[in-house]
């Protein structure tokens, strides 16, 4: 199940969503109001197409604020076919670059219910228990840089690779690759399929 980030419809997925088809996956592309609905709205959405699908096993991809909508239906969520996490570019930890718009006039209806929700101090979600990858940025382009320019390094354009960090993972690796670059990134693509299929990203040697 991938799911994609803001402002962006599950087209923003398809070049991905073949490509992990091509792992013998099959392989969803949902589709959500990034900017309508808040946080948890969107994760019972999810939840409802999840509990509809027929699958012994039930992976998700999450990129950007798409990760941490799979996190909060999954935590919200019990009795779903097992299987693992990967985020892709997921501000799990703060998001320097969304504050910076919420400080620019409109930025705060901009950035949406959703990331606004995440960004309100509390407790974060860590995939109820299931094997978790990050993958990481680290090709400093993109809107994020224009609202943030002093947005900490090194990053993706949008959000820094620290603040992918998420307490507990199995694995994180960090591709060259800008925050957009990830959905086209046929290197990503290969590295969602490893860690779907081994819980590992692959490594020369």
């Amino acid at each position: 199940m991938l799911v994609h980030g803001l402002w962006v419809h599950g087209i923003a997925m398809a070049l991905m969503r073949r490509r992990i088809a091509r792992c013998g996956y099959r392989a969803l592309a949902y589709s959500y109001p990034s900017v309508r609905l808040s946080l948890a709205e969107n994760a019972q959405r999810l939840a409802r197409f999840c509990r509809a699908l027929s699958a012994g096993r039930l992976h998700f991809v999450g990129h950007s604020l798409g990760g941490l909508i799979v996190l909060r239906m999954l935590e919200e969520t019990p009795g779903l076919p097992p299987g693992r996490i990967v985020l892709a570019g997921a501000p799990y930890a703060g998001s320097h670059a969304a504050r910076s718009l919420c400080r620019v006039p409109g930025g705060r209806l901009a950035l949406g219910r959703s990331m606004s929700e995440w960004l309100t101090p509390g407790g974060r979600e860590r995939g109820a228990g299931r094997e978790l990858g990050v993958i990481a940025g680290s090709l400093s382009l993109g809107l994020g840089r224009i609202v943030a320019p002093d947005l900490p390094g090194p990053n993706d354009g949008a959000v820094s690779v620290a603040e992918t960090a998420v307490p507990g993972a199995r694995d994180r690796i960090v591709v060259h690759v800008s925050h957009s670059g990830m959905l086209v990134s046929a290197r990503v693509a290969r590295q969602v399929c490893a860690f779907l299929r081994d819980g590992a990203f692959a490594r020369p040697g």
